[in-house]
């Protein structure tokens, strides 16, 4: 089949009819016009002319051919058109009319046989393609009728006459209630082309018709069709808004012709006149509210706010019908709520626009209650409900609360708290919970103002106890505020510098006063008490560990007191009232068990508080048991009235029943929180018991019987998901996911993973609306107020339903964990459909448990036969059920339990589903069988489930070609999650998988709008190719690069997702591009990246939010693949539009991605764009500042004159634009700040010199604007922006910029002036951007940051005279200063903080200043800083580690606090605040330590010795044996920073430095004047010694070069009087001997060690090595003589294993051999042994053997080898001392070698010339050894330049012998002036003949060689002239000749070089001006 790939050009043009029988033709067909299709794209216009009649003839005749062609489907008759639209547009357009002609026959044929519907509907779809695109007269037919005269009139509607557009206009609203759905959707799209009408037919009774019979086809409507008909709405409803001039005397039929005229550009000059709409404002919106329906906003919405939201809250939630019942009442809120939160608030609001709608919002509704004014009304609780929701979701949307928002809600909020409505007092305490946490600084004042108002209503409640007399709303009121407080109470430990925590001790003993005065009072003041104090206690849980461990067993009383065992009797005679108040009082109890469960486990919930909690939990169990059988017997007053009151009237609380499934709900909750581990069985099966009569049983329907028994025997009803009354006979709120979603690229974005059909969320959610019977708010479940969460991240706020459905949700949850099994049924059928859902949920459930579990028991008990037959067959009875969501859970818990089951089970189960498909006809039973199967295969695996691959595939394929959408939709999902799962195993069964994809793709049945009437209007919610996408998506990915091999594979893949991803449907698309970036990462040279960049920005400009998001997703994988490219495409421009949509609309994912990986990929190419790009963004204003400044009117900034001079510009160009400034939202101003950090950490890290030097990029030529020190000035100018902003974000974000450019800028020249530095021309600017955040409106975090920037300032010597340092130096010292109390600190102008931002700031300022002294030693100017602060610095510095270590020890107190002062009763809590911050900076802190310990500063000593006054120390610093007194503190932090290892092969700057300091302080700390004898004590050195064994094995080489010196500082510390001798082996230096010698052996290359270090730095490792040598040698100095000896033989013994190591590549040895030359050299009083000749002799044989091994072998390890061992030999003969006597037999190998190297005249023989130098030079030492070497060396020598010499004609080859002849000729001259006078004539008669060998004196240029050798003749000559004279006269007389000859001309060239040089001597110029 490879051979006969299709593709067409202008040989094979033609269709070879041939080809199209079989059951190939179609997909032959298929690729011939996808070929076809590129061809016409790429073609010039010459070839289109040539193939144009062949091609149109072939196009036409696949449409209207009715023999042997296929029938022209939907993929063939798209590829049809699209080439017809083509080639008309780059071709011939004169043959287009008989095109049309030829369509319109076919179209026309209405006698024509109902096979030849396919043939119409190709010819009208091509038609309506055509004029579409170029336009002509209209015609008709159903579907593709109407959609060909939408795309006629698209283009050709002023063509139309009055009376053809009132008859299309007449017919289109008749077909607006047609029976399909797809001819709704198609007349939807046609009157929107035919809309607004022109002349005086466009009235608002028109509008009105338009609008009421779209809400009637609405009712019957799917989802696609009902976003047809609302945009069509939308668009007739905005038509109404356009302005119309109305001339003053002009009659009402002239101004309905100017509507006409607004689809026309504005006119210059409108005539004069009134402007009006067609309908106002409120009248639009009152077509939208008179049908209940969502409206479609425009660009108005911003402007227009306060109408919208005025007319929803009085025509929709205050309608009659919006509060019958309480359902209905949520049902408002909900639907109001997407519209407001979800579509308004999200999408459409800028951030001014916000804060106006908060404005608006507070003014129009929250201030307005109470109404105190006489008249006044107040807003109803409905619409404060909705209103505070709202505020609350703009708030956390907008992020911070700028100064006028502040004043909006500060007071109305907490006014609200007393509200009498529950609803309004839950969502206040949730919207002040946001508020404070967007506005921080305000937290403190509020949270102190809620204990008040709370204290006051308790005192309330005691001074009128006794009277009786409290006003109604005191206890409604009291709630409200402790709702309140605890709401803010959670924001303490998310701003914990903000609070004091004394606070929080205030509330707990309030709310334990409260409980112990609870008898005191009457039932239902105690009930308020009870309630107050237990939700106080809940939110102080969120406090964590550090709060409640100190309370808990006070707690555990409450709580056991709350909840005792109920007695076994007395319990018929109490009233309904006081079984209330029972319930009410364990609830709450409960609640505040599950809060301390939620937020303390496992750090305090012990077995012992298990089992404690266990007890109190059964006992709430109990009692509720105890109830229940007492509830028939009970009259509850309040029963019945839930569901008809709507508000919750102010005094009536829950009924009984609600109270006891809200304790129920909470016993559920607490035993699933707390686990099963601690139940006793008989609690279990009870609990069991429980959970099934609540959720599968008569007992537990809590609607009405009378109610259910009339839906039951009239049969009316019809599903539970249509069952609108909260409860839905109790079925489950839980939602159980698909979780087969293999396309889902983000599971968690709702709007792209959570809806499996694309859709944009905001319709899915309306959509969802409809099938929702339980709606969930927020007042069902106020422990939610309680609950920490991340507020910044997370958008949304916790809903719960109804108590009796979350008792239910409860229950099914621990029956997950307890995992039962029930079968119930009954009569009543509504409940008997909950049932059946609730127990496939709670089995399903239970499965998931099951699978996660390790437990190999419960997967026994699930895979057993009494488990699996019962639970399969209540399975398969809900595969066959017609409800959707009981399908997909039984499905999925089928799969689930076959995984758990054994092999007999699956087949069985896979028998079954067989049989079923083949025998059952219904299309949910069959699509329930596929989902089943899908499922099974998933979860079985494909190991286990292999053998049934084939049937699985087989039955799937087959139901994917079943014409109903139900079967075939759920077939192709279900074979996508086969395919997935079976990976490759599915190969052979991808050709057939394509060939029956492409047959659904061209299958009438399978499309939108095709098939039967009803299968057509399914099919919306069904749509089969967006199966078909995931199917293919899933074959791409297991074919993987195989894809590439196989091109008819390839091709028909591509094809096919091509012509799908040019589809209309957004879904369709979406998946599509899925596909496409699966193929890119397999076979991208296949794909027109370009083009799909493209493509893909035209997504990103649409307004539909799905492609939007897939786009985004697809070019951050393109981005990732090659950012280069990406910049080529699409340039600065698509980064601009990213930039905007980010602006625009910040919910949507993805784009930060993508800007941040492309932006770091080409950063380092051009730095200079992305700053302009983060300019544009940073010179915007952003909606905060904008209201901050409005509110400050005077304009008073509180800046200086510098900060002043740098906003100059800034402020006159705002003064200027005023409110026209573009605004940019803050986070986009964020994110571009984060741009700039990562700009200059990228290039500081990229090495790129040029990018931060400009006088070195200037001398690259390289232009100087696009540079990144180019920009500086606007870098400083950003961070300045930044730093006067109003939201801390942005702050803190300057300050990083800012902090980043003077580091990465400290050392860069200025390129103007020498000896300056590039930033003292800045000091100005940066000293005014730090400025700002030392004001008052400042918070800690900017403080802190300020500092650290400050210190880096001061540090990085941009100013090095201290009187100029300013401010900021001085702003340093007056934090150290106040670091010197106890008192909190407090900064510039900035107001004091809370006890632990104080703290902080101690830290941060302490931090500061050990940067500075860090950095001393380096910058000698700052030792002058920070020398007077020495002795402070010192005591704040240990006393800060010592708090760090307490807090990492987990003490129960900090014991002297004087580095950070806390409260001693609250110093716990502030464990967990303080610790991050102690992380970040002890190791600073510890560094500046270790700085001052290596200059042995007295102060530090004193500190170390815990002196108060370290001024005063004088202590004997050697002679002591006990440690300091911090020593161990300090020690510890040490020690267990070096017992974490760091990422191998990475440098010190890498690892953050840590290890580096730790190694660094202990190389101080071993040091007996800190630790005495105590490292001695045999257990902390034994750990002190595994800690080094352990490093020397693991650290990289850089972390081991400091171990090693701290080795040899403890071994020669430790060892003083104390000499070691060589019997004591365990003595400190013996075994720090072994340590070295560990390190060296692991450091020295082998074959079992390389691996180790093949990643390291070679510097650092040759480094170590030389280190390791030296401490071996220091160490051994403390021995004896013999200690000493054997020492450096087992060195030396090392040395030559490194001399024989071949198998590193890089030369280790070279570096290192000065480390040889000390182990060679003993010292002078060293008497040399035998033992050490032995050594010498045989370290020397061994190189000269390790020589002689390389014979014969090449490649640069071998010429490593052969150097370094000549080298180490030469070595070894020149330093050993005379004394030692070497065997001649060795010297004169050796000798032979060097000789036999040189005389071979290879590559080695510059090495043997080296040595022969080296020995020659030594020799003048006199050694006899040595001149015994140069006898044997001459021959050699001589030797080889005879060689060379005859190498004349080679000069290539003489070329690489010339250094080598030097250093020989070198060595000539050593060895004549080393002998003496009388020899030299015997010399110079060897010397003299070989040298004049290498003379030429016939050539014109002389040669080098000729040169250096008569250079040195001339030297012999002019030092020696008598013996040279005698020995040139036994010259024979050709030698003689040659020698005088070149002396000569010699002689003769330099004199004229002479004066050549004397006639051209320079002369004194003047230089003219």
């Amino acid at each position: 089949m490879e051979s006969s790939t299709v593709e067409f050009s202008l040989d094979n043009r033609s269709i070879d009819e041939s080809q199209l029988a079989g059951e190939g033709g179609e997909v032959y067909l298929f690729q011939w016009l996808a070929s076809a299709e590129r061809f016409l794209k790429t073609a010039s216009p010459e070839d289109i002319k040539i193939a144009q009649k062949d091609l149109e003839s072939g196009l036409v005749a696949v449409i209207t051919s009715r023999d042997s062609y296929p029938v022209p489907g939907r993929a063939l008759r798209n590829l049809v058109a699209s080439c017809l639209l083509i080639l008309y547009t780059r071709g011939d357009s004169k043959n287009m009319f008989d095109t049309l002609i030829s369509f319109l026959k076919v179209a026309g044929d209405f006698k024509a046989p109902a096979d030849r519907d396919q043939h119409k509907i190709a010819s009208l779809y091509c038609i309506g393609e055509l004029m579409g695109t170029f336009g002509t007269q209209p015609i008709s037919l159903r579907y593709h009728a109407v959609v060909s005269l939408r795309k006629s009139l698209s283009t050709a509607r002023r063509a139309a006459t009055d009376a053809v557009t009132k008859d299309v206009i007449k017919q289109m609203k008749s077909t607006l209630n047609d029976k399909s759905f797809p001819v709704r959707r198609a007349a939807c799209e046609t009157l929107m082309v035919m809309y607004p009408l022109p002349g005086g037919d466009w009235t608002p009774s028109e509008i009105e018709s338009i609008v009421s019979l779209c809400v009637k086809s609405l009712d019957t409507a799917d989802q696609i069709t009902r976003h047809s008909l609302a945009q069509l709405v939308g668009l007739v409803l905005s038509s109404s808004q356009a302005p119309v001039i109305v001339p003053l005397q002009d009659t009402a039929k002239k101004n309905k012709k100017e509507i006409e005229e607004e689809e026309d550009p504005v006119p210059v000059a409108a005539p004069a006149g009134e402007t009006k709409t067609i309908l106002t404002l409120g009248e639009m919106l009152h077509q939208l509210s008179v049908h209940f329906n969502k409206p479609q906003a425009t660009h108005k919405t911003r402007t227009n706010y306060g109408t919208i939201i005025q007319h929803l809250m009085s025509e929709i939630v205050n309608a009659a019908r919006s509060s019958v019942t309480r359902y209905e009442v949520l049902f408002v809120r909900r639907l109001v709520g997407i519209l407001l939160r979800d579509l308004i608030g999200v999408r459409m609001l800028s951030e001014q626009s916000q804060i106006a709608a908060i404005q608006e919002l507070s003014k129009v509704y929250l201030k307005r209650w109470p109404a105190l004014m006489p008249g006044s009304t107040a807003p109803t609780a409905h619409i404060l409900t909705i209103v505070l929701k709202e505020v609350s979701g703009l708030l956390q949307q907008l992020g911070n609360a700028p100064p006028p928002v502040q004043e909006a809600l500060a007071e109305p909020l907490v006014t609200l708290l007393a509200h009498p409505s529950h609803t309004v007092r839950i969502h206040t305490a949730w919207a002040l919970r946001i508020f404070c946490f967007s506005a921080p600084l305000r937290l403190p004042k509020i949270v102190i103002n809620a204990v008040e108002l709370l204290q006051r209503d308790i005192n309330f409640f005691t001074s009128r106890s006794q009277s009786q007399t409290a006003p109604s709303d005191l206890t409604l009121r009291t709630l409200g505020h402790a709702y309140g407080l605890a709401a803010l109470v959670t924001v303490i430990p998310e701003k914990p510098l903000y609070v004091s925590y004394d606070i929080s001790a205030k509330v707990l003993d309030m709310a334990i006063m409260l409980l112990k005065r609870t008898g005191e009072h009457t039932v239902a003041l105690a009930g308020v008490e009870v309630e107050t104090a237990w939700t106080c206690i809940a939110a102080l849980m969120t406090l964590g560990p550090n709060f409640v461990r100190a309370h808990l067993p006070q707690l555990l009383v409450l709580w056991r007191n709350a909840l005792p065992k109920p007695p076994s009797k007395d319990t018929v005679s109490r009233t309904a009232s006081e079984w209330g108040f029972l319930l009410h009082v364990r609830e709450a109890a409960l609640g505040a068990i599950l809060s301390f469960l939620s937020h303390n486990a496992p750090a305090l919930v012990t077995l012992d508080v298990a089992r404690r909690l266990t007890t109190l939990l059964s006992n709430a169990f109990l009692f509720a048991n105890a109830f229940a059988n007492q509830a028939p017997h009970l009259e509850d007053p309040l029963a019945g009235s839930e569901s008809s009151r709507v508000q919750g009237a102010t005094s009536d609380g829950p009924s009984l029943r609600s109270r006891e499934a809200l304790l129920r709900r909470r016993v559920f909750q607490c035993f699933t929180v707390l686990g099963t581990t601690s139940v006793p069985e008989a609690t279990q099966t009870t609990l069991l018991q429980s959970v099934i009569t609540l959720v599968a049983s008569v007992e537990g329907f809590a609607g009405s019987s009378v109610q259910a028994a009339i839906a039951s025997s009239s049969g009316s009803f019809v599903s539970l998901w249509t069952t609108f009354d909260g409860y839905a006979y109790g079925v489950t709120a839980a939602e159980v996911s698909e979780n087969a979603s293999p396309t889902a690229d983000n599971p968690e974005d709702p709007s792209f993973g959570k809806y499996r059909l694309n859709r944009d969320s905001v319709e899915a959610s309306l959509d969802d609306m409809l099938r929702m019977p339980i709606l969930q708010s927020a007042e069902h479940e106020p422990l939610s107020l309680c609950l920490s969460r991340d507020l910044a991240t997370e958008s949304f706020w916790q809903e719960s339903p109804s108590p009796l459905i979350q008792a239910v949700d409860a229950a099914m949850a621990l029956f997950a964990r307890l995992l039962p099994l029930q079968d119930p049924y009954e009569k009543n059928v509504g409940r008997k459909a909950a049932v059946q859902v609730n127990a496939a949920v709670a089995i399903l459930l239970a499965m998931r448990q099951a699978m996660a579990s390790p437990s190999k028991h419960v997967r026994e008990v699930f895979g057993s036969a009494n488990v699996t037959t019962p639970l399969s067959s209540f399975l398969k009875d809900g595969l066959t059920d017609g409800d959707p969501i009981l399908r997909s859970a039984s499905s999925e818990a089928l799969g689930r339990l076959a995984s758990l089951a054994d092999n007999q089970f699956l087949a069985t189960l896979m028998k079954t589903l067989v049989d079923q498909v083949v025998n059952n006809r219904d299309p949910q039973a069959r699509a329930g069988c596929a989902l089943a199967l899908g499922a099974i295969y998933d979860h079985v695996g494909s190991l286990a489930a292999g053998p049934l691959l084939k049937t699985t595939v087989n039955i799937l394929m087959s139901l994917s070609k079943d014409a109903h959408p139900v079967v075939h939709y759920w077939a192709l999902h279900s074979l996508s999650r086969v395919v997935n799962a079976a990976s490759l195993a599915y190969a052979p069964y991808v050709s057939s998988t394509l060939g029956m994809l492409f047959k659904v793709y061209v299958s009438p049945s399978h499309e939108l709008e095709g098939g039967t009437l009803v299968n057509s209007n399914i099919s919306g919610d069904l749509p089969a190719y967006q199966a078909v996408c995931q199917v293919i998506d899933a074959v791409i990915t297991i074919l993987g690069p195989d894809i590439q091999e196989s091109t008819r594979t390839r091709t028909l893949i591509l094809d096919i997702v091509r012509r799908l991803a040019s589809e209309e449907d957004e879904g369709i698309r979406v998946e599509a591009i899925r596909c496409i970036q699966h193929f890119l990462i397999f076979a991208p040279e296949y794909v027109d990246v370009p083009e799909l960049i493209t493509q893909f920005r035209t997504h990103l400009n649409s307004s539909r939010r799905p492609l939007k998001l897939a786009s985004i997703h697809a070019l951050y994988q393109l981005v990732q693949k090659d950012a280069l490219l990406i910049s080529k495409v699409g340039g600065d421009r698509l980064v601009e539009e990213l930039f905007a949509m980010l602006d625009g609309d910040p919910s949507i994912e993805g784009v930060r991605k993508v800007i941040s990986s492309w932006m770091k990929q080409t950063v380092v190419y051009n730095p200079s764009a992305w700053i302009d790009l983060c300019q544009k963004i940073m010179s915007r204003t952003t909606a905060s500042q904008q209201a901050t400044d409005a509110a400050i009117k005077s304009g008073v900034t509180g800046f200086d004159d510098e900060g002043e001079s740098l906003s100059v510009g800034m402020a006159n160009e705002s003064t200027s634009a005023g409110q026209n400034r573009p605004t940019s939202r803050w986070r986009t101003q964020l994110f571009a700040l984060q741009c700039l950090h990562d700009i200059c950490v990228t290039i500081a890290r990229s090495g790129r010199k040029e990018q931060l030097d400009i006088a070195y990029a200037r001398s690259l030529g390289l232009p100087i604007a696009g540079i990144l020190a180019s920009r500086v000035p606007d870098l400083i100018k950003m961070a300045f922006t930044a730093s006067t902003a109003y939201v801390t974000e942005i702050r803190l974000e300057g300050l990083v910029v800012l902090r980043d450019v003077i580091e990465t800028f400290a050392l860069t020249p200025d390129p103007d002036y020498e000896n300056a530095l590039l930033l003292e021309q800045h000091q100005a600017p940066i000293t005014a951007a730090l400025t700002p955040a030392f004001t008052s409106d400042t918070t800690p975090e900017i403080l802190a940051s300020a500092i650290g920037a400050c210190a880096a300032f001061v540090g990085c010597g941009i100013v090095k005279d201290i009187t100029r340092m300013g401010r900021i130096l001085k702003l340093l010292t007056s934090a150290l200063e106040q670091c010197k109390g106890t008192a909190l600190l407090s900064l510039g102008d900035a107001a004091e903080g809370s006890p632990n931002a104080s703290a902080m700031l101690r830290i941060a300022t302490l931090s500061a200043w050990a940067q500075l002294a860090s950095a001393s030693p380096q910058q000698k100017y700052l030792q002058e800083v920070v020398k007077p602060y020495k002795p402070t610095l010192a005591s704040l510095w240990i006393a800060a580690l010592r708090d760090y270590a307490s807090i990492r020890a987990d003490s129960e107190a900090i014991l002297d606090t004087s580095s950070a002062p806390l409260d001693a009763a609250y110093a716990s809590l502030g464990k967990d605040i303080l610790l991050p911050y102690y992380a970040e900076s002890w190791p600073v802190m510890l560094n500046a330590v270790a700085t001052e310990m290596e200059v042995r500063d007295p102060f530090i000593l004193g500190a170390m010795e815990g002196m108060d006054d370290v001024t005063t120390i004088s202590v004997d610093r050697s002679a002591r044996s006990e440690p300091t007194a911090m020593f161990f503190v300090v020690f510890s932090l040490v020690y267990e920073a070096l017992l974490t290892s760091s990422p191998y092969g990475s440098s010190i700057a890498e690892t953050g430095g840590t290890h580096f300091i730790a190694l660094r302080a202990m190389k101080s700390l071993v040091r007996r004047e800190y630790s005495g004898r105590a490292l001695l004590e045999p257990t902390i050195f034994d750990e002190l010694l595994n800690l080094w064994y352990r490093m020397a094995l693991t650290e990289p080489p850089s972390v081991q070069i400091q171990l090693a010196e701290v080795v040899r500082i403890f071994a020669i510390e430790q060892g003083q009087r104390n000499e070691a001798s060589s019997d004591d082996l365990t003595s400190p230096a013996m075994v720090c001997l072994r340590v070295c010698t560990y390190m060296l052996k692991n450091a020295i290359p082998g074959a079992g060690r390389l691996a180790n270090y093949n990643q390291s730095n070679p510097a650092d490792h040759i480094a170590l090595i030389k280190t390791s040598f030296d401490a071996l040698l220091s160490i051994s100095s403390s021995f004896d003589a013999k200690v000493q000896e054997e020492v450096r033989a087992v060195a030396i013994s090392l040395y030559s294993d490194f001399l024989r190591d071949e198998t590193c590549e890089i030369d280790l040895v070279g570096p290192t051999l000065p480390a040889l030359k000390s182990l060679l050299t003993p010292r002078a009083a060293h008497k040399i042994t035998e033992f050490f000749q032995r050594v010498v002799h045989g370290l020397l044989s061994s190189c000269l053997l390790n020589i002689d091994e390389m014979r014969g072998r090449e490649g640069s390890i071998t010429a490593n080898k052969v150097k370094n061992n000549f080298l180490a030999a030469v070595l070894i003969l020149t330093v050993i001392p005379p004394s030692v006597k070497v065997g001649q037999g060795v010297i004169s190998r050796c000798c032979f070698l060097i000789a036999e190297t040189l005389s071979d005249a290879h590559e080695m023989a510059l090495t043997a010339a080296h040595c022969a130098k080296t020995l020659i030079t030594a020799s003048a030492s006199g050694s006899v050894m040595l001149r015994q070497c140069i006898r044997r060396l001459l021959p050699g020598m001589v030797e080889y330049i005879a060689k060379v010499a005859g190498m004349t004609a080679d000069d290539a080859a003489l070329q690489g012998h010339l250094p080598a002849v030097s250093e020989i000729i070198k060595a000539f001259g050593l060895l004549f002036n080393n002998i003496s006078e009388d020899l030299r004539v015997r010399v110079l008669g060897i010397l003299l003949p070989t040298l004049i060998l290498l003379l030429d004196p016939s050539q014109g240029a002389p040669s080098p060689l000729h040169t250096q050798a008569l250079n040195q003749l001339l030297v012999f000559a002019s030092s020696s002239p008598a013996p040279f004279k005698e020995a040139t006269g036994k010259l024979d007389q050709a030698t003689r000749e040659c020698l005088e000859s070149s002396v000569r001309s010699a002689l003769s060239n330099k004199s004229s070089g002479t004066t050549a040089h004397q006639a051209a001597k320079p002369q004194i110029s003047l230089r003219s001006f």
